[in-house]
């Protein structure tokens, strides 16, 4: 199972994610009358039916019986899906439904005969041949503030620029669903390991009967099959392990290229912050040394080294607009402060993703069976990144 990330770390690739539903301009169920972003309905009818046959027994005589038939036949269906926004307590991001599995819950469900208003209100007026005059009005949806996890491939959106998940041919899945991921994990695992445990078990029942095929086999033929089938079985399992392994690790690397995405960004943004304050230089001399405490901000944030931690400029920034009222409502200054204290804010949750699906890489290296293949394939543990690598010095400016 590999760790979620928040809606704000979400960058282009394949990613997971936790959240609830949510939209501005929300469907309502055709059934349930609930708001929500997808639901699929259905009205199905019951019939029955009862005649005699006739029919020649064993010995040529004619004979007749009573045959009774029974059913229900679907006389309605439909649904609606929209793109909606995934929310969690970093922020929004929007999912395009189209082409994903999805795994919604229950949201309506009744049974009734044609004296119910529901009959004829939400179902057709023509009934269907033999009709017991008994419908079942069922509709599936992922209503507003529902948990889901999401997964998938992450884009760019073609109105602004900001990531969306939405289907992609080459990505290994796209689920919706409001189980958990410690469930699906557990639901897959569970039908691998039992799929291969009822092969063994009706092989062995085979080489104790000492028959394999309708012509059968010895007895030392059949454990020399057993054992080319064991033999098969463990050299696509681990085919299937390793393979999973190279993908964990192409995830690893690639969340650690996303911590250095955000450093860069971090990088060309405070210069822009600084350039801000230095169009305040005649307030007060005490400004030039502010600009020049954020320019050794900026400097330690060179490419190829980490950069400082938000609680080394943050500080700083405060106190200047503090001191500098008019600073404070300029508007391009309040943006790249905002987006400043947003670049910090996902730079901890790259580097935070980074350590979690690592230390899942490493655990994956270390339990058994997966640590034999991973020595086969000279797999190595993933260095977590340590506090110590973003943190640099407060820079003290002296207000007085």
């Amino acid at each position: 199972m590999l760790p979620t990330v928040k809606s704000q770390g979400v960058f282009i690739g394949f990613v997971e994610l936790k959240g609830t539903a949510d939209s501005r301009r929300p469907l309502t169920g055709r059934l349930s009358d609930q708001k929500c972003v997808h639901y699929s309905w259905s009205v199905e009818e019951h019939w029955s039916h009862t005649y005699t046959e006739t029919y020649k027994d064993n010995e040529g005589r004619t004979r007749t019986r009573t045959v009774h038939e029974s059913g229900w036949k679907t006389v309605a269906d439909g649904g609606e899906m929209i793109r909606f926004y995934l929310r969690d307590e970093t922020g929004v991001i929007r999912v395009d439904p189209q082409g994903a599995k999805i795994e919604p819950v229950v949201t309506f469900e009744y049974e009734c005969d044609d004296g119910d208003p529901l009959y004829y209100e939400k179902g057709p007026q023509d009934a269907v041949m033999h009709s017991d005059y008994r419908r079942r009005f069922v509709e599936y949806g992922i209503p507003l503030g529902l948990e889901l996890y999401v997964v998938g491939q992450s884009r760019e959106r073609d109105d602004i620029v900001a990531p969306e998940i939405a289907l992609d041919p080459k990505a290994p899945m796209f689920l919706i669903t409001c189980r958990s991921e410690k469930d699906i994990a557990s639901g897959m695992s569970w039908s691998s390991w039992g799929l291969a445990f009822l092969a063994l078990v009706l092989l062995a029942v085979g080489v104790g009967l000492g028959r394999l095929g309708p012509d059968g086999l010895p007895v030392p033929d059949a454990i020399l099959a057993a054992a080319g089938f064991l033999a098969a079985w463990l050299l696509g399992w681990t085919w299937m392990v390793y393979n999973s392994l190279i993908e964990l690790r192409q995830r690893v690397r690639r969340a650690g290229s996303l911590v250095d995405v955000e450093l860069k960004r971090r990088h060309d943004l405070i210069p822009n912050l600084v350039a801000a304050v230095q169009g305040y230089r005649d307030y007060e001399s005490t400004v030039q040394k502010e600009v020049a405490a954020l320019r050794s901000q900026m400097e330690a944030t060179l490419p190829g080294r980490p950069g400082p931690d938000p609680a080394a400029v943050l500080p700083a920034i405060r106190a200047i607009t503090e001191r500098y009222p008019d600073l404070k409502a300029n508007a391009s200054f309040q943006e790249l402060q905002e987006s400043l204290i947003e670049c910090e804010q996902r730079i901890a949750l790259a580097r935070g993703y980074f350590n979690e699906i690592s230390s899942g890489y490493n655990a994956c290296l270390e339990v058994v069976p997966d640590r034999f293949v991973a020595s086969l394939g000279a797999l190595k543990p993933q260095p977590l990144l340590a506090a110590a690598d973003f943190e640099r010095a407060a820079v003290t400016v002296d207000l007085n």
